[in-house]
């Protein structure tokens, strides 16, 4: 079977390497960061593209596959979220209010994609492949990962993704991603699986990067070739590569993350056991130094005394270089509500100020369906 006798809406993107492609690509880094943008932009700053890395040049693209009963099955599964956050919510000053990305069908009722679409939502509706419109309730969120669960009011007329296994998608792997209102899948290169550390206290050990980056990741599905789940998309990013800077790509959570904690999103809304720390404030590495970007007002930086423009020096008594190392030092201290000794360097003075974290799910919008 060629190319052209697959059927469009299940023949197979391949879009490595093709010159007009790289200008798309480059497109899309500078005009489609609206949904994250703001976001993202505390810890992501554009860059210039300035190669293919090198694993990238080794591999030849792949020629196009026949489309059979896995291809239509992920294709169903993968659906529309348009979701609403009330005005005075404190995400819709970053996020927006209206939001809409991509969620992938795990039950009948159940839809996972990635929490920032969903955060503090009032209302929330899927849009299966058919086009029916199903009114939905966020059913749990968990920052630590990034993860958000969506439940439909009645049943979707998709078939259920199994969860593979993530860590088994190595560098030079080749996979699979897939868009809302897309009608053809996107095969992609695993371009690195370093840790990743953002501004908004976040940090992941071993994510997914893959390369080219594509312009509908918010939520997008990511599978392995035989149709298994394995990511679900985050962000653009300008860093994907391990070995050199400034190679674009995107960023999947892997859902290795989400089996150990499925059960409870499920049945009460986020994980049990103690809550990751959090203190309400954005980072960013600047010549060198970690400096605070951004404070939550009426968090506990807020209430600290911490401002923009602060440099981050250590955690009881611990130098910091960077901030992975820094997430790393601060969630090693304790579950919220443990108090945390923080050095850091405002208006040419050195100062040590005792910060209690706190439980970030008790500062946001708990909305209907939690």
């Amino acid at each position: 079977m060629t190319a052209s006798s697959i059927p469009r809406s299940a023949r197979l993107r391949t879009v490595l390497f093709r010159p007009a492609a790289l200008l798309g690509w480059a497109l899309a880094l500078l005009l489609n960061v609206a949904l994250v943008g703001t976001v993202a932009a505390e810890s992501h700053a554009l860059a210039p593209v300035v190669g293919i890395p090198v694993q990238a040049r080794a591999v030849q693209p792949p020629a196009p596959r026949s489309a059979g009963p896995a291809d239509a099955k992920m294709m169903s599964a993968v659906v529309r979220i348009e979701a609403q956050a009330p005005r005075d919510a404190p995400s819709s000053a970053t996020l927006g209010r209206a939001r809409s990305g991509t969620g992938v069908v795990l039950d009948s009722r159940t839809v996972i994609t990635i929490g920032y679409l969903v955060l503090e939502s009032e209302t929330v509706d899927v849009v299966t492949q058919s086009g029916r419109r199903i009114p939905a309730s966020l059913g749990g969120y968990d920052h630590q990962t990034g993860f958000g669960l969506v439940r439909t009011a009645i049943p979707l007329d998709a078939a259920p993704m199994e969860l593979g296994d993530s860590d088994l998608a190595k560098e030079r792997s080749r996979v699979l991603t897939l868009g809302q209102g897309e009608s053809e899948l996107t095969e992609l290169m695993v371009l690195s699986r370093k840790t990743f550390a953002a501004g908004w206290e976040y940090l992941l050990d071993s994510p997914i990067f893959t390369f080219p980056p594509v312009n509908n990741w918010s939520g997008a599905a990511l599978f392995t070739e035989d149709g298994k789940l394995i990511g679900i998309g985050s962000l653009v990013v300008n860093d994907a590569a391990s070995d050199r800077a400034g190679v674009p790509g995107n960023l999947y959570v892997p859902t290795n993350l989400l089996k150990p904690i499925l059960d409870d999103l499920r049945a009460r809304g986020r994980r049990s056991g103690g809550a990751q720390p959090w203190f309400g404030m954005n980072t960013e590495m600047v010549r060198g130094h970690l400096m605070v970007t951004r404070v939550q007002r009426d968090g506990p930086a807020d209430r600290a005394g911490i401002a923009t423009g602060d440099i981050l020096l250590a955690v009881a008594g611990e130098r910091v270089a960077d901030q992975a190392e820094f997430y790393r030092k601060l969630f090693s201290r304790g579950p919220a509500g443990t108090e945390v000794t923080l050095r850091f360097l405002k208006s040419g003075d050195i100062r040590e100020q005792p910060l209690r974290s706190i439980d970030r799910a008790d500062f946001i919008t708990q909305p209907r369906g939690i």
